[in-house]
């Protein structure tokens, strides 16, 4: 067999596989607000509740591709303008936001290991899983349903959480070697949201000029 298979449509969309990765994301997607309980009741008691959504960035992005794999087993029926913007919206997001977070994640992680912060089995855990998030995104961006005004769409919301995090202080925490570099961590993440649009934009139309 060859590896070329592993990419094709066929295996990629195959309703057993789907379902697999469903529940992969999905599992991901609840670890990941758990993961982050720690940092949303504080959120709770120093700042306003508001707030909270802005708060978990990887298990949102999760969530919204595991619901984009939804999309792709039950595709919608009818001609609902509604239902097309919010599939498409959706879509987008999952894809930038994947590319963000699982591409931030382990570059945060690296960056407090190169200045001292101890790697532990959890630290690979968490690259692994976001590498995965940035690749598995990018490999499904030709069959979701996308579209340039949804791309910006989905790039302001993240943005607008970026600008939510370093105003308010509600970025996710960092390393502790890294509590010296949050201005140099606030330009990488405003700079990888606009990247994240260049790479998934690019990503969609590639593969739909080769299909």
């Amino acid at each position: 067999m060859k590896l070329s298979f592993f990419f094709s449509s066929a295996f990629l969309l195959n309703r057993h596989f789907l379902w697999l990765l469903f529940i992969v994301n999905f599992a991901g997607t609840i670890y990941g607000y758990m993961w982050y309980e720690n940092q949303l009741l504080w959120t709770i008691e120093q700042k306003e509740s508001w707030m909270l959504p802005f708060v978990p960035d990887s298990p949102t992005a999760s969530l919204f591709f595991s619901l984009s794999i939804l999309y792709l087993l039950f595709a919608p029926q009818g001609k609902s303008p509604f239902v097309r913007w919010a599939q498409m919206i959706i879509n987008a997001l999952a894809v930038v936001c994947s590319i963000k977070y699982g591409v931030w994640a382990t570059a945060i992680i690296i960056a407090g290991a190169l200045q001292g912060e101890p790697l532990n089995w959890q630290s690979y855990m968490l690259m692994a899983s976001h590498l995965a998030m940035a690749v598995e995104v990018t490999l499904y961006a030709r069959f979701m349903k996308l579209g340039t005004i949804s791309f910006l769409l989905a790039t302001a919301w993240l943005l607008l959480n970026d600008t939510m995090d370093y105003t308010f202080g509600i970025y996710p925490w960092l390393p502790s070697t890294l509590q010296d570099n949050v201005d140099a961590v606030k330009l990488f993440t405003y700079l990888l949201s606009l990247t994240s649009l260049v790479i998934g934009y690019i990503s969609w139309k590639a593969a739909r000029k080769q299909a």
